[in-house]
């Protein structure tokens, strides 16, 4: 766990990734299962919970990215439903909101109440990414938040986003820290001069 007190004072900006680091993407991911399962019991007459209860076992032991594979394979699900499961990925209205983990609530909060600068700089679809931020409970914190998506200039690690961060802003590059949980994280801090502390969340 990271504490604002425990970070080098002269630091006036911070940079951090969205999914497992402010917040669980499991708990996005599931409610996009959830809907998607309520879609498919009503076309396919197939049992909601149990396509659900499929759905999260396949995530958590082959990531978000085989999910509708492994379903089809079991189920036999026609292609065209894999469409429906990504328009619902990029686009769902949660029935939940997403909730900050608590430590990094307070670490945000600590920042603003110091008068720094938050930046949340994601990868991943950007419709995707928006769509989450859009649904996540920031506690009063959204004015002070400034979001970039990665992937609408170059994924990191590539630095280009950092690059243009850092001349939108006019901040210096040692006075930043960069918050993630990943090496594609690192190796982006690594290679934009910055520092850097990962996270695990998960």
């Amino acid at each position: 766990m990271i504490k604002y007190s425990d970070i080098d004072p002269r630091k006036d900006a911070f940079i951090f990734e969205l999914d497992d680091v402010l917040y669980p993407e499991k708990d996005y991911l599931y409610q996009v299962y959830y809907l998607f399962t309520s879609f498919i019991e009503y076309t396919e007459l197939i049992d909601a919970k149990e396509v659900t209860s499929l759905m999260i076992s396949a995530y958590l032991s082959g990531g978000k990215d085989g999910v509708f594979d492994d379903l089809k394979s079991r189920l036999k699900l026609d292609e065209k439903y894999r469409f429906n499961l990504n328009h619902l990925s990029n686009t769902a209205k949660l029935p939940l909101k997403l909730l900050l983990y608590p430590d990094m609530l307070k670490l945000l909060q600590d920042i603003v109440v110091d008068r720094k600068k938050i930046f949340v700089v994601t990868n991943g679809n950007p419709e995707q990414q928006l769509n989450k931020i859009k649904q996540t409970e920031w506690v009063g914190l959204e004015p002070y938040l400034t979001c970039y998506f990665a992937n609408e200039i170059m994924p990191k690690p590539e630095t280009d986003c950092i690059d243009l961060l850092i001349k939108d802003r006019n901040i210096q590059r040692r006075n930043i820290l960069m918050i993630g949980n990943t090496d594609t994280d690192a190796q982006c801090a690594e290679a934009s001069g910055i520092d850097f502390v990962k996270i695990d969340q998960v």
